[in-house]
Order: structure tokens, then sequence, then C-alpha cells
């Protein structure tokens, strides 16, 4: 199937998602789950937001470059969240969180 100039931001955001899915997974079982709070809800959140864009991106939609920079700006701060935690997923995390938070900003721009 061809994407176009979406390609590589659907794959960020699909690849971001699954990141996020692991990382939150992870963060239950760390030994102070507490500490790792806002690390699991930005994790959800983003984790939302990616496939969401990744959808509106797919369908060609009039508002895909909105939803990419609301994207753009959650990828941000969940990857800035995670890159706060030493734990490897919270590291992989983040940089598959920064990566699609500037592939997005270039999609909205």
């Amino acid at each position: 199937m061809d994407f176009g100039n979406f390609k590589s931001c659907i794959e960020a955001c699909h690849v971001c998602a699954a990141y996020c899915d692991k990382c939150s997974t992870a963060c239950l079982q760390e030994d102070d789950v507490k500490m790792m709070a806002e690390c699991i809800r930005l994790d959800m959140q983003c984790a939302q937001i990616c496939r969401l864009a990744a959808s509106f991106m797919a369908q060609d939609s009039e508002y895909a470059k909105e939803v990419c920079r609301i994207c753009a700006d959650i990828c941000k701060k969940c990857g800035d969240e995670c890159a706060k935690h030493d734990a490897e997923h919270c590291q992989e995390c983040a940089k598959a969180c920064h990566r699609c938070a500037e592939e997005c900003a270039a999609m909205a721009a």
C-alpha cells in the first residue's frame, strides 16, 4: 500500500505506540509504581494519539496535520518523561517518542 508522504510518519507512530504499550506495562512491574505513574499515564495517552494520527494519515484526512501537531506535543512530553528514568524500557520508549515527535512535527508543518 502506498501512503505517499505519510509513510515514514505512520511508521514512526506505530513504532512509538508499541514502545509506549511496552513501557507502560513494564513500568507497572517496577518496585516503585507510584514513581512511574506519570510515565505510565503519558505512555497510555501517547499510544492512543499515535494510533489516531496514523489512522488519520492513512485516511488522508483533512485533519491529519492538526492531529499530528497534537501528537508531536504529546510524544515530546512522553519522551521527556521516559528519559528521566533509567529503566531500559523507558530509555527505548523515549527514543521512539522523540523520533515520532520529529516526524509528526514535520508532517504538521
